[in-house]
């Protein structure tokens, strides 16, 4: 009698990837980290003790006090409030939500624009190919950062300056994101180019599959794993590039808390003691960021025979 095909999670719990995983403690732990901050932010409004988005809710009188254990703390406040009376908690809480958010919009938005014109390039090749491909490596010359602080200044010379305080979130999430899509294409044109020569690509050539349902339902799928794995750590350098800019200012409004703005503001109290304002915060942001690294440094192992 034939054995019952099995499941999608039976196959999941019995491949080589998930026995990768559940054999490091490092990764588990990282995954552990990285999925405990993302509950966090989303869950934020109904745990924090603030609102730090509501100005109403905020008492200077509340301003610069400590964290609770020390002295002149307070057990409302437990890791201190910042200059303007906001819990440093809750500021953390919520400015995760949107420096994972920006993180991961700009990523999905570079995948997009890679994974596209990487398609294409490997695919058709030719002019197509060369085209994209110099384009690709013109912005790889030019750092992402100051692609980034490209794109944000010729917004604010468009937009009136209220104006782009309502869309800063849109756009800092497109100036992350185009500065990051040639890694991805070149991937997926490498990946490409082994792809298409395979028996199964000219198989469906043969049967006359058009070249677009070639390229989006046999090949792509084919060139996925290194794309996660480039994916995973752009995750991690897009918070990073989001706390940056935020941090030099011409990120997210200092009105919107996120990860950047809290270091930010913390940085310019340091030396007068209160240093708690950046401290935790920089330390939220340092544990996202190792956690996400180390999920991906697996990822990447775990993808690839030859590392195993």
């Amino acid at each position: 009698m034939a054995a019952a095909p099995m499941t999608g999670i039976a196959r999941v719990l019995d491949s080589d990837v998930w026995h990768s995983f559940r054999s490091s403690t490092i990764t588990v732990a990282a995954a552990a980290i990285t999925l405990f901050i993302i509950l966090a932010a989303i869950i934020a409004p109904w745990v924090a003790p603030q609102n730090p988005w509501d100005p109403g809710a905020l008492q200077l009188i509340d301003a610069s006090t400590p964290p609770a254990w020390e002295k002149d703390g307070t057990s409302r406040f437990l890791l201190g409030t910042d200059d303007q009376g906001r819990d440093i908690l809750s500021a953390i809480l919520y400015g995760l939500r949107v420096s994972l958010g920006v993180g991961l919009f700009a990523v999905l938005f570079a995948m997009a624009v890679g994974i596209t014109l990487g398609l294409v390039a490997g695919y058709v090749g030719g002019l197509v190919e060369t085209a994209i491909m110099r384009l690709a490596d013109v912005q790889l010359t030019f750092p992402s950062i100051l692609i980034a602080l490209l794109a944000d200044g010729v917004t604010r010379a468009a937009l009136k300056p209220e104006r782009h305080d309502r869309v800063a979130i849109f756009v800092l999430i497109f100036s992350i994101g185009i500065s990051n899509w040639a890694l991805y294409a070149r991937t997926v044109r490498a990946s490409t180019l082994v792809e298409k020569r395979k028996d199964y690509v000219q198989a469906a050539r043969v049967i006359g599959l058009h070249p677009l349902t070639i390229m989006v339902k046999h090949v792509l799928p084919n060139v996925m794993g290194p794309v996660l794995v480039i994916a995973t750590v752009g995750l991690a350098l897009a918070i990073i590039t989001e706390a940056t800019l935020s941090f030099l200012g011409v990120g997210v409004p200092p009105t919107q808390p996120s990860l950047g703005t809290l270091i930010s503001t913390g940085s310019t109290y340091l030396l007068s003691g209160e240093w708690w304002i950046v401290v935790f915060p920089g330390i939220t942001l340092a544990t996202l960021v190792l956690a996400v690294n180390l999920l991906g440094d697996w990822l990447r192992d775990a993808l690839n025979p030859k590392l195993r």
